[in-house]
């Protein structure tokens, strides 16, 4: 039977008007719970995402010895802390790698020049950071800027300019207006405190979507020492001899020298061995301080045994930073480790390695869910280096793609389909010329990281 018409303004309009609103909040409750959570917002750069591969920052308590700040500068054009200054004790060691790119920046040169000199690396007292401003490919207009900001840090922390070391994240091409930073300085420096860790991961971030930090322990002659450090980096990440930015800080006393032979041997392995999108940084720079505080003996020899437990702690530190940048590759969703063996050398290995990892068909494939090993084939072989064609092996995961040169006849299909979804990806490559191996971690190139670089300057 058909319902007559309710009158407007009837007693049956009004239930039907009262019953409505009660379930109306019940309907958007239903509403909200049926659509998908909304992705976090990085606390860096605004419209970008966290990334899927996000690492939790860590709990790293006091370093003994070491005081941090943070301020916003206005190098960014959006509310948030762009500026970090680092405060170390009389008597702190420093020493530090630094990228071989032929357009290094000023603060990049402004630090070589000092630890290089005469006793460099002895009693440094402050690190100044910046973000949003890379003050690299500004000739002597930017090295200026450097120097005066080193000289008016000196002069808050009563030290000599050369106890002040320099680093800059962001644009290149833009001198470094030291003002907005020297600024700043008074409440920096009453804005010091030992636990700021956290505050100093997210004020050097630039396009980074998390903070990224690390946090070791270990013992020198029965003394405890601690190991924390932060980093940042995106894109523009394939290092040459240091990260984007990294910076170290342990309460061990250890003379610079062989500071800066800890990271000699450890940056090949961890930073060195880690890619984005192939490209190499003009600031990259990594940055190791000991404060002494801990009490532990002083080492002043290289090579000396006592060093054997805080070297596994430094490796473990860097390696886990390392893997933070490129789990926040730009528009990264899968973290990929690439093994190669059987190679005529470790440098061969490492070339291989690398060749694939900075394919950008083989991470197009990666972030399409293909095992396209194909691609992987064609990777290894532009590289020329020795390779045995009819003995190269690819295995995804436990899934082998390839042997003896052939596709393997136990190939299956729906399992490497399966085995590519996950969010982090094993390939391993066996070249049968040698028993040299490398590994390289990447991650896979999306659409996204085209959106984040069209607009880097916006």
């Amino acid at each position: 039977m058909n319902r007559p018409p309710v009158k407007s303004g009837s007693t049956g309009q009004m239930i039907e008007t009262a019953i409505e609103k009660a379930l109306d909040p019940l309907a958007s409750a239903l509403k909200r719970a049926t659509q998908p959570a909304a992705k976090p917002a990085s606390p860096g750069k605004p419209g970008l995402m966290v990334s899927p591969l996000a690492v939790p920052f860590p709990t790293i308590p006091p370093i003994g010895g070491v005081e941090i700040a943070t301020a916003r500068a206005g190098f960014y054009k959006h509310e948030r802390d762009d500026l970090v200054v680092f405060h170390f004790p009389e008597g702190a060691s420093c020493a530090g790698v630094f990228t071989r790119h032929k357009v290094g920046s000023a603060p990049v040169d402004w630090c070589k020049r000092h630890l290089d000199a005469e006793k460099g690396g002895e009693g440094v007292k402050a690190l100044v950071v910046n973000a949003g401003c890379a003050n690299a490919f500004t000739g002597k207009a930017g090295a200026d800027a450097a120097r005066r900001t080193a000289s008016e840090t000196a002069k808050r922390f009563d030290c000599r300019q050369r106890d002040v070391m320099l680093a800059s994240t962001g644009v290149i091409g833009v001198v470094l207006d030291e003002t907005k930073i020297t600024a700043r300085l008074p409440d920096i420096k009453a804005g010091l405190k030992a636990d700021a860790w956290a505050q100093a991961g997210l004020g050097i971030m630039t396009t980074d979507t998390f903070p990224k930090g690390s946090y070791a322990e270990c013992e020198i002659e029965g003394v405890k020492v601690k190991i924390a450090g932060v980093a940042k980096g995106s894109g523009m990440i394939a290092p040459d001899m240091a990260t984007m930015l990294g910076f170290i800080v342990t309460d061990a006393d250890i003379a610079p020298p062989v500071l800066k032979a800890l990271l000699n041997l450890h940056v090949r392995t961890t930073f060195n061995s880690v890619t984005v999108d192939g490209d190499t940084s003009t600031n990259d720079t990594a940055l190791l301080f000991a404060t002494g505080a801990s009490g532990a003996p002083r080492i002043g020899r290289v090579g000396d045994r006592r060093l054997k437990d805080f070297s596994a702690a430094l490796d473990k530190v860097m390696l886990d930073l390392a893997h933070q940048l490129v789990k926040d590759g730009e528009g990264a969703t899968k973290f990929v480790r690439i093994t190669v063996d059987g190679a005529a050398s470790p440098a061969s290995a490492r070339k291989l390695a690398k060749s694939i990892a900075d394919s950008p068909l083989v991470k197009t494939a990666i972030a399409g869910e293909d095992a396209n090993w194909g691609r992987i084939v064609m990777a290894v072989g532009k590289t020329e280096e020795a390779v045995d064609r009819d003995r190269l092996a690819i295995r995804f995961g436990p899934h082998v793609a390839a042997v003896d040169g052939a596709p393997s006849p136990t190939y299956d299909e729906a399992k490497m389909s399966a085995y590519m979804k996950n969010a982090e990806i094993d390939i391993t490559v066996h070249v049968g010329s040698g028993r040299a191996s490398a590994t390289v971690w990447t991650c896979d190139l999306t659409k996204r990281y085209i959106e984040i670089n069209g607009d880097y300057r916006s």
